[in-house]
């Protein structure tokens, strides 16, 4: 299912947008947005043919199909140790939008949320679009362990939430089970909302472990409210499908309510829960064989990295991105982004406060989902033109 001759290139030049194949120019090898080159698993466009053949796609339910719903919890209570309810979840049209929907159930104008750094924009975008303060948190690549005594400092009288990203994109950090305890400790001392963007969390390398803060004790869960999505484990982004869990009925009654699902303006769709739903209940053997040969591309992906001249990679732990120090070529990572671009016809993500917070600055990121084939000649296009500086 991941070999080389799986990636059709003559779809995902049609197809594949958001910095992708479609968009780069003939002949660059995008190594940018997380989405795999492979095509799902058969068993999601099956589903979605029978779902489709009776010709009859009505308005479902605003809280979402009952499948899918009973899906995410039994996930939640098997994989994570969550005790998950079903009428505390709810599809929503992305995981992106899972969060900017937390940020605007709990945040008012100038409420703080703090979000790490370097992570994902979307949280310093979520926190801003709402009338937030995003309060950045730095979590240097490679650290040993969370400074959480700044972490405290930084409460403030407007502090109302702290973003969690584990894994954390993009430096692929997994969060040990008693670096969470201290955060979920801190959130209770403070009365905080932890938002825990969990999209990643199906993407974990042996021998680390994922845990899922809200499954810590039921005092850290009702302060928290889960995010995840099924474009990183399934390859669904283009069927913009997520979920958001809460742990009490005051939390999912306010999401649900700023949600705007119960009057129809927004709402995720009927055959995005079927495929996610399909994708749980059916797919796992898909998601086994995929992060084998992700921790395999990895491991190629850090070994040519770190043979390149000036740049150093730690092995992420999580998520299937690089994320490369550059500053050995004394070059800043938008400067190294347009030599890869132009010599190496390689496009990659330069590590850029509007994508990853001022953290990121003097790393690249890319993602390694894709065939042997590709990466590997994206990676020797790589090395050789920054060796031959």
């Amino acid at each position: 299912m991941f070999q080389s001759h799986s990636v059709n290139l003559d779809i995902l030049k049609k197809r594949a947008f958001n910095l992708r194949w479609a968009t780069v120019a003939e002949g660059v090898i995008p190594l940018t947005a997380a989405d795999p080159d492979f095509p799902s698993a058969p068993e999601i466009a099956e589903s979605i043919i029978r779902f489709t053949k009776d010709r009859y796609l009505s308005y479902g339910p605003p809280a979402g199909l009952p499948d899918f719903k009973e899906s995410l919890a039994a996930y939640f209570t098997n994989k994570r140790r969550i005790p998950a309810n079903p009428d505390f979840i709810f599809p929503v049209d992305s995981a992106a939008f899972g969060i900017y929907l937390t940020c605007k159930a709990f945040l008012s104008p100038g409420d703080e949320a703090i979000i790490f750094d370097p992570v994902d924009f979307l949280f310093r975008y979520s926190t801003e679009a709402v009338g937030g303060v995003a309060v950045p948190f730095a979590i240097p690549p490679g650290s040993d362990a969370v400074d959480f005594d700044h972490l405290e400092q930084l409460i403030t009288s407007k502090t109302r939430m702290i973003c969690l990203c584990n894994p954390l994109n993009p430096t692929g950090k997994v969060f040990r089970s008693d670096e969470l305890l201290q955060l979920g400790e801190i959130a209770i001392k403070h009365g905080l909302i932890i938002l825990s963007d969990e999209i990643w969390s199906d993407i974990v390398y042996t021998p680390h472990l994922y845990t899922s803060i809200a499954s810590l004790n039921k005092e850290i869960r009702n302060q928290t409210v889960t995010v995840t999505g099924f474009s990183k484990s399934y390859g669904l982004a283009g069927l913009r499908i997520g979920a958001v869990m809460a742990s009490n009925q005051v939390h999912y009654d306010r999401l649900f309510e700023v949600s705007l699902h119960g009057s129809t303006i927004h709402g995720a769709n009927i055959l995005s829960q079927v495929a996610a739903t399909t994708a749980l209940n059916e797919c796992g053997y898909w998601l086994d064989e995929f992060l084998v040969h992700l921790q395999k591309m990895r491991d190629l992906a850090v070994a040519e990295l770190n043979a390149t001249q000036g740049f150093k990679c730690i092995s992420p732990e999580g998520c299937y991105v690089a994320f490369t120090d550059i500053t050995g070529t004394n070059k800043t990572s938008q400067e190294i982004y347009q030599l890869l671009l132009d010599k190496a016809k390689v496009a990659v993500v330069p590590g850029a406060k509007q994508w990853f917070g001022e953290g990121a600055e003097g790393f690249i990121r890319m993602s390694f989902a894709t065939s042997e084939s590709i990466l590997g000649e994206a990676l020797h296009h790589i090395k050789t033109t920054v060796n031959n500086l």
